[in-house]
């Protein structure tokens, strides 16, 4: 298991399970962003009844306001007003955490640049060095051993808690503050002091395998992903075959997913969804790579824009899925500023992929379901097949 010290979730909920799946949640809708557009004022009054999801904004509204002007908490009255409102999405964010979330969306995250992995002994090594970043400026290596950030040992520790320390999750450290670890490269044991930074995430890696395959691996749907995709595309060779792993990725902007989705089909629709009980629907631009084998890796770790993404290539038969079910998170929130510069995120709506499948609660099933240590292996043997002429 491997980590990175980048911007997931918001500090808080990083420290809960399920706040942390929730924030996963959020992330994926775009709604935040405007990738899903909202209903004019004609269109909601057509609806028929009340809106049960603006029932709870307002709900959620009037108890920041109460609170506030009793002296008490917004955000705390918010999140008690989410929680009895039993949406399974919803979350109240921080003023700071909602502008990390943004900051996440714009490829932006503030650590050292190191990825961190535990060996089979419990021992956490480097795994990788972000370039330019204060981690490669203090000369850390791929392979160093860490032993311990800020004094703390963290052999044995969960990779997720060493991130947290490294990005110091618990003072809501900034760009500018300090961290020291701990290293040690075979004989040699020393400190390092390093000061937090500002950085840029990598959200698309390219690979090109032995047999000519090219693997596009989308950790996230952060600002320019689908440009990095269709970049990819190019620079494959002209009769290779793609694999797209979206594997545990937790989600990104729905604009991103779609523009993925651009890359590989020529026109049509990629979703349908409601905000409020008005249907909409998101369509692929024409002119995408339509001949070339395709095949797209999921886990149970691929949530929502990624289920969509993964929904609209299956049910379009422009791509064959291999893995394990997907996570099942298809419902879209809507952002809602309280009176302290919080804000609350409501659930809205749902989308369903072209064939009309509903993925909340869910997921996708796999067209060939296959463990983890076998996808990738049977994910070329498959491309191999598509891209035989016979």
């Amino acid at each position: 298991m491997s980590g990175r010290d980048l911007f997931c979730q918001p500090r808080r909920f990083r420290r809960g399970a399920a706040l942390t799946l929730v924030f996963a949640g959020v992330l994926v809708t775009g709604a935040a962003t405007g990738s899903f557009p909202e209903p004019d004022a004609t269109a909601r009054k057509a609806a028929v009844g009340p809106a049960p999801a603006a029932t709870r904004h307002e709900d959620v509204e009037k108890a920041a306001a109460e609170a506030m002007a009793d002296g008490k908490s917004p955000m705390e009255a918010a999140e008690r007003a989410v929680s009895r409102s039993g949406d399974r999405w919803g979350a109240v964010y921080s003023e700071g955490e909602y502008q990390e979330f943004q900051e996440a969306l714009d490829g932006r995250y503030t650590g050292v640049g190191l990825w961190a992995g535990r060996e089979r002994d419990g021992r956490i090594e480097v795994t990788k060095v972000q370039p330019g970043s204060p981690a490669a400026a203090a000369g850390i290596h791929k392979g160093d051993r860490l032993r311990s950030v800020d004094g703390s040992k963290v052999d044995g520790r969960p990779v997720t808690e060493v991130v947290s320390l490294l990005r110091g999750d618990a003072d809501d450290a900034a760009a500018g503050t300090t961290v020291t670890l701990g290293l040690e490269r075979g004989a040699r044991a020393w400190t390092e002091k390093l000061r937090r930074a500002s950085l840029s995430t990598d959200s698309v890696t390219v690979r090109k395998q032995a047999g000519g395959v090219t693997v596009v691996k989308i950790a996230a749907f952060t600002k320019g992903s689908g440009d990095a995709v269709r970049a990819a595309l190019r620079q494959a060779p002209a009769d290779a075959g793609i694999v797209l792993d979206l594997r545990g990725n937790s989600g990104g902007l729905v604009a991103e997913a779609v523009e993925t989705a651009s890359a590989f089909l020529d026109g049509g629709l990629v979703a349908t969804y409601d905000v409020d009980g008005v249907q909409r629907s998101l369509h692929a631009d024409a002119g995408g790579d339509t001949a070339r084998p395709l095949v797209v890796l999921v886990d149970g770790g691929t949530m929502s824009a990624a289920e969509m993404l993964t929904g609209a290539l299956q049910d379009r038969g422009r791509a064959v899925v291999i893995g394990s079910r997907t996570f099942g998170k298809g419902s879209i929130q809507m952002p809602t500023e309280l009176p302290d510069g919080s804000v609350a995120e409501l659930t809205v709506g749902h989308y369903r992929t072209p064939s009309d499948h509903t993925v909340d609660g869910r997921g996708i099933t796999p067209d060939l379901e296959v463990g983890p240590a076998d996808a990738l292996q049977r994910a070329e043997t498959v491309l191999t097949g598509l891209g035989d002429p016979s």
